[in-house]
């Protein structure tokens, strides 16, 4: 019995770690945050924290039962949504300006954001976007209560979300003087700006 109960458990902390990993793992705006924070060498630690702790209470959220009253209150995710849209083109634009300004492209060439404005922009790509609250208290938080463990599953899946951002911010820290060249900043901001504005498109007409 005791063999049992332990396989259960690990089964579901597995299948939270490989849903959510499934989900964190797609490009979109908070990912290419996290990449050019690392390729930076800025804030990398503090906001690596912020995303991952964002989206354990998140999930924890959803585990709790808010996913279905926030389903049943689409006014609120509408609104959500259209701020989101318009954060995310706001920053697509600042992004393709970056790309089209050779002298502002290099982290050397301006002094770097400081802490709390960084936050603030983590919080906001963290919070601002829809996708998030339908990937962790939706989705994650749905899924988890079918399992017989669900807190159990949450915490396999917050750990995904510890790995994965652990782990883009440390990659891009070891690429960045590969990637140091005006030219990579150019191509990393233009596909930053592309997929802001592709993700803002989506929320807007979805």
């Amino acid at each position: 019995m005791p063999e049992i109960l332990s396989s259960s458990v690990a089964g579901s902390a597995a299948a939270g770690f490989s849903l959510a990993i499934a989900l964190i793992a797609a490009i979109g705006a908070q990912n290419a945050f996290v990449l050019r924070q690392g390729l930076r060498r800025e804030h990398v630690l503090p906001v690596v924290a912020v995303c991952a702790a964002s989206d354990a209470l998140l999930i924890s959220v959803g585990i709790a039962g808010m996913g279905t009253a926030t389903a049943e209150h689409p006014t609120a995710l509408a609104a959500v949504r259209w701020l989101g849209a318009a954060f995310l083109l706001g920053y697509a634009v600042l992004a393709a300006r970056r790309a089209l300004r050779p002298d502002g492209l290099s982290p050397a060439d301006r002094p770097p954001a400081t802490l709390g404005a960084t936050l603030l922009a983590c919080l906001a790509f963290t919070y601002l976007n829809p996708h998030v609250y339908l990937d962790t208290v939706l989705l994650l938080g749905g899924v988890a209560r079918q399992h017989p463990h669900h807190w159990v599953f949450g915490a396999g899946a917050a750990l995904a979300s510890v790995v994965w951002f652990t782990a883009i911010g440390a990659a891009a820290h070891r690429l960045a003087p590969v990637l140091a060249r005006p030219a990579a900043w150019r191509v990393l901001d233009g596909l930053v700006a592309i997929v802001m504005t592709a993700t803002a498109a989506g929320l807007a007409l979805g």
